[in-house]
């Protein structure tokens, strides 16, 4: 592993307080560059433990691009950007056939072969270029001419998309949504975080921070794995369950979450409560996490969209219906473990 703040264990037996410790340092480390903007590192990060994919959904010149390029480099991953435009061919991702010295056809890999791929505006592609994403983002594939090309290990593609601007746009469709672990925004900076953003420009003289390496890919890939050891009990299943089945019930939706909604929310509860520190999942970790994961998931009627309803609003009043488990606070767990 790279830098000395990871934990000296051989990466294949990191026990959880090795994942809190290892992601505490990557996140300091990218809190150099994204000042303020904790919560949503720690969202981004749960997302890649958990070894799914990220969709960040807000206005242009809050840090998307940003945080992408600084967890690529603190992480040591394999970084490339994908700038979706309406012009932009599946092999322009996928990567292409190409004649060979000999003549003989050879695969030339694109863009989508590296562990942290930025697609940015995403939703700016053609539907039949989206779909060469999808089957990258769920079968960690390509396929060019009948044969398929498997992508490099961890894979997480971290996409943008702008909310506020429609035209020549390809809304992502309903099944690719689904592939995404979480969709969050970023949100402006607090009055205070963005004076301490702009005191750190003038202070360094130069607009790009200096990061450090602090884990590789082996270190991320070892994170994701130490992550099943986390106890998700009975009562969490029926707890998600019971959400996931109330908003399929819902009167303002049309659709309610695939089962994909359920097992994302477990994978991204584990992860979060690996970066806590804790063995365990609680019911706040599973509330704290269900409008990123499930909101965009859902179909609205088509009254309720008339009437403003929000899915992210769905989600929340589902999660408010649903009785929370009992269950021992986080000190009581502690205090039972030792």
């Amino acid at each position: 592993m790279k830098g000395s703040t990871l934990s000296t264990e051989s990466t294949s037996q990191l026990t959880i307080d090795d994942v809190a410790r290892n992601t505490a340092a990557i996140l300091d480390e990218v809190e150099k560059a994204v000042v303020g903007k904790r919560s949503v590192l720690e969202l981004i990060m749960a997302g890649l433990l958990a070894d799914g994919h990220v969709l960040l959904e807000d206005v242009p010149g809050v840090a998307k691009t940003l945080i992408a390029r600084s967890l690529a480099t603190v992480t040591g991953l394999a970084f490339s950007r994908v700038q979706f435009t309406p012009d932009l061919i599946p092999s322009d991702l996928t990567g292409a056939l190409m004649p060979g010295p000999n003549g003989s056809p050879v695969f030339m890999k694109g863009p989508l072969f590296a562990n942290l791929v930025l697609g940015d505006e995403i939703n700016r592609a053609p539907s039949k270029t989206q779909a060469a994403a999808l089957e990258a983002m769920e079968e960690r594939q390509v396929t060019v001419d009948g044969e398929s090309h498997q992508l490099p290990k961890p894979y997480f593609l971290l996409a943008t998309q702008n909310p506020i601007e429609t035209e020549g746009t390809y809304p992502l469709p309903e099944a690719q949504l689904d592939r995404f672990l979480l969709r969050t925004g970023v949100g402006y900076p607090s009055p205070e975080a963005e004076r301490n953003l702009l005191h750190r420009r003038l202070d360094r003289g130069t607009d790009q921070p200096t990061l450090s390496p602090i884990t590789d890919a082996d270190g991320i890939r070892a994170m994701q794995l130490a992550i099943e050891s986390i106890e998700a009990s009975a009562d969490i299943v029926d707890y998600v369950v019971n959400i996931i089945e109330a908003t399929r019930a819902h009167d303002s939706l049309e659709v309610g979450s695939s089962p994909r909604g359920g097992l994302a929310l477990i994978k991204l509860a584990r992860a979060t409560a690996a970066i806590a520190g804790r063995t365990f999942v609680t019911p706040d970790d599973v509330k704290s996490l269900a409008v990123p994961t499930l909101a965009h998931r859902l179909v609205l009627r088509t009254e309720s969209w008339v009437r403003g309803v929000r899915e992210a609003d769905v989600v929340t009043d589902c999660v408010q219906k649903v009785p929370t488990p009992a269950s021992l606070s986080d000190a009581d767990r502690a205090a039972a473990e030792l």
